[in-house]
């Protein structure tokens, strides 16, 4: 009785083994609707507008893939291309492009970064988070400054906030 216990309770414990093994090669991962794109592009384009500011927002999804854009009425053609690197870049780095621009200006080891393909070292690009986990980002371009095309783009994912859950 014992040994069929025993042996029972190994068979058992490989399977459990197993099942945790086959587990780790098969991730599940959060990412950006088109709703919630649309929605946060639409809100940093009001944003932005409300300030007198003529942008386009673009955001992409935890890929860097488009998945949404919305450009102002009067907003300059540069603004679309300049958008979608922001938030590719972004997305891709995890981090504010300011943040990342800044870095690569004060450390000479980061000083390549904007020679990335696709990266755009510019202000207004902002990672769009779950918890700590980026799921995408949105990317502005048009405000007269970096900054102010990055206050663009926090106000926008402010205003999802509550779908971000």
């Amino acid at each position: 009785m014992q040994s069929t216990l025993v042996k029972v309770a190994a068979i058992t414990l490989s399977l459990v083994a197993t099942a945790a093994a086959h587990a780790e090669g098969v991730r599940t991962e959060k990412n950006m609707s088109l709703d919630l794109a649309t929605q946060i592009a639409a809100q940093t384009v009001a944003t932005c507008t409300a300030n007198g500011y003529n942008v386009t927002a673009t955001v992409v999804d935890r890929a860097g893939t488009v998945r949404a854009v919305q450009r102002a009425d009067n907003a300059g053609p540069h603004t679309l291309e300049a958008s979608r690197l922001k938030a590719y870049t972004s997305a891709s780095a995890k981090n504010t492009t300011l943040a990342i621009m800044e870095g690569s200006q004060k450390n000479p080891a980061a000083a390549n970064l904007g020679q990335i393909p696709g990266y755009l070292l510019l202000g207004g690009g902002v990672p769009v988070k779950v918890g700590n986990e980026v799921i995408g980002a949105v990317g502005v371009g048009g405000a007269p400054g970096g900054h102010l095309d990055e206050q663009c783009a926090l106000a926008g994912i402010a205003k999802v906030q509550d779908l971000l859950k």
